[in-house]
């Protein structure tokens, strides 16, 4: 016996090794099956749990016992926390009972979550590979349902160690709950029951509101109905129930579905917000205030699908749009349009459970199941307030109709006492009109012969006024012609005569086609207005003609009342300036002065200096092209 007892001590020592080992790998249990604790449910905040940041650990890496010591639970941490560019490693450790009478599953609760890859133990520790998520098609699931389960096998005691890998596109709530399958069923058969009414309600509604457009055919009804089915077909995507039943083929849907149809909620609740509430006549520049948000939400849609996803998702600012209604709502009802009583009640629900809704997914406010189905709950309100809204607008409308008419009816039995009187009134009236036109007519008469007598004496007035005129512009153009002949003017003084280049066009076209016009390609005498200013176009072959055409001013590049002055300096042998002092005061570059001058002195060299007058400015340099 005493040789024995060291033996007996190693063995003990060997087998307490191996189990602080294997609880050092395991750790302590998450959760205890018992049959009295038919349901546990835990956030990610309680779960032990490593992030992946580099994507590239697997599992044979996560399994090593020096591993283990890196899942950590957090209890700040949180779904607005989620990493959708990281993969999350959750170890869930469950105590067994292998005397339990009952079936154990594991369930997951976001539906949107892309992949979860479970690694299952068995009762010799070996592991099994399992898949879910959205990315896959329904029917590959274990259990038919909206949620994620698989099936705890529970035949063997102690602790066993689940390990979950999760990856996903969108922020995903991390929820796992260990129940019973007495109790899933219990809870999944009344949530179905439940989804039922619901959306067994909003289609019902749908129904007749679209029987209503289809009666009454206004345009409101219609974009109801179709907010109304975006709103059922949304609520689906949120539940998991679209992916069941709508496109249980077809995962990809998953990914565009929640951005697709929160857009049309948005799309259709304003469209139908702006009809019921009239905003266009009763509230101008809320109507454009809701146009505006319509449009940056659908940019916002456009850049979701097309590029970011991230866009698609529910964020703070979709309480926007259903602020802006509410808002409108409540000041058309304070302008004194009664038919918006039970619309701004209803849309008061959707703001605040769209508000309960958005604070949810971004894990400001906890989660709790009230919560979850807020915007349930006041979706279905606010469609219930809404059919009473267009109820009871139509009743109000109804009414004022009844009022009206029986206004109607008393305002024509006055109307039809008032026309009596107003006939008797009026024919002692046409008599007494009659007579005193009569006298007018015979005024007029007088009047009109007196006009023709003023209108003959008012001719020969302007005759007077045009031969004064006449001379008067004679008297200019000499005057001017006089001027020019002055040899001694300055630059400041011939600016006075020629202020701007308009001024020289319409001096040159006066002195160039004043008398006569002829054709430069055809020699035609007659021509109209040109495609621009100071142009003439041939009446026979077409030809347009610059008012500079031909002449010495032809292609000049500066300002041409500048090229006037240098051309008079020439023709008048006016040398009082050199070349710099001219660029100078022309403020022209000193070759461009040199050149044009040279170009004017050129053209007048076969010309006596005493000869040259100022209408040599004239001086055909062009040949011209007619052959007359």
């Amino acid at each position: 016996m005493p040789k024995q007892l060291p033996t007996l001590l190693l063995l003990l020592l060997l087998f307490i090794g191996q189990e602080s080992i294997a609880q050092r790998v395991s750790g302590a249990a998450t959760l205890k099956i018992n049959d009295e604790l038919e349901e546990r449910i835990f956030p990610i905040s309680q779960l032990e749990f490593y992030e992946d940041k580099t994507n590239s650990l697997g599992f044979k890496d996560i399994i090593k016992p020096d591993f283990q010591d890196k899942f950590k639970i957090n209890p700040t941490f949180s779904k607005s926390n989620f990493n959708t560019d990281y993969t999350y490693w959750v170890k869930l450790s469950l105590e067994k009972n292998t005397f339990s009478k009952r079936l154990w599953i594991m369930e997951f609760y976001d539906q949107t979550i892309d992949k979860i890859a479970l690694y299952i133990p068995d009762a010799e520790n070996n592991y099994t590979y399992t898949l879910l998520g959205d990315a896959l098609p329904f029917n590959e699931r274990n259990l038919r349902h909206k949620n994620f389960e698989i099936i705890i096998d529970n035949n063997s005691e102690g602790i066993s160690n689940y390990y979950i890998k999760i990856n996903s596109s969108q922020k995903a709530d991390i929820r796992i709950a260990i129940r019973s399958l007495n109790r899933f069923v219990y809870y999944a058969l009344n949530e179905y029951y439940i989804y039922g009414i619901f959306y067994g309600m909003i289609l019902i509604i749908s129904l007749y509101n679209i029987l209503v457009f289809f009666a009454v055919k206004e345009i409101k009804y219609l974009y109801y109905t179709f907010y109304l089915l975006s709103v059922g077909i949304y609520a689906m995507c949120i539940d998991g129930i679209a992916f069941q039943y709508l496109w249980p083929s077809y995962p990809e849907w998953n990914q565009v579905a929640n951005g697709i149809f929160s857009y049309a909620i948005v799309v259709w609740a304003v469209l139908f917000s702006m009809k019921f509430l009239a905003t266009k006549t009763r509230a101008p520049w809320m109507h454009s205030m809701l146009k505006l948000i319509l449009a940056a939400k659908t940019i916002l849609f456009v850049i979701g699908i097309v590029w970011d996803p991230y866009f698609l998702e529910i964020r703070y600012y979709d309480v926007i749009p259903f602020f802006f209604i509410f808002f409108t709502s409540i000041y058309t009802w304070i302008s004194g349009y009664k038919a918006v009583r039970f619309f701004v009640i209803a849309y008061g629900c959707l703001f605040v459970g769209m508000g309960i809704k958005v604070l949810s997914n971004a894990a400001i406010i906890q989660h709790y199941t009230l919560i979850y189905y807020s915007l349930h709950i006041s979706f279905l309100i606010e469609m219930l307030l809404l059919t009473f809204a267009l109820g009871d607008r139509i009743r109000i409308l109804k009414a004022n109709r009844d009022k009206a008419q029986k206004r109607s009816f008393e305002q024509i039995k006055i109307n039809y006492a008032l026309k009596e009187k107003v006939n008797k009134e009026l024919e002692h009236k046409v008599k007494e009109r009659t007579v005193e036109l009569e006298q007018k007519n015979n005024l007029l008469e007088s009047y009109n012969a007196k006009l023709i007598e003023k209108d003959e004496e008012i001719k020969r007035i302007n005759a007077l006024l045009d031969k004064d005129n006449w001379k008067l512009k004679s008297n200019i153009k000499q005057s001017l012609q006089d001027r020019l002949d002055n040899h001694s003017l300055s630059y400041e003084e011939f600016v006075k005569i020629f202020p701007d280049t308009s001024a020289c066009y319409r001096y040159l076209e006066d002195l160039k086609w004043n008398k006569t016009f002829i054709c430069r390609n055809c020699g035609h005498h007659k021509a109209s207005k040109g495609p621009k200013l100071f142009s003439k176009r041939c009446s026979k072959c077409g030809y347009i003609e610059s008012v500079t055409a031909g002449t010495i001013f032809h292609g000049v590049k500066f300002p041409l009342e500048k090229a006037f002055y240098i051309v008079y300096l020439v023709i008048s042998n006016h040398q009082v300036y050199t070349l710099d002092q001219m660029a100078s005061i022309l403020d022209l570059r000193k070759n461009t002065v040199w050149s044009f001058r040279k170009r004017v002195t050129a053209i007048f060299a076969d010309k006596p200096a005493s000869s040259l007058q100022w209408k040599d400015i004239l001086t055909d340099i062009t040949p011209v092209k007619h052959d007359n």
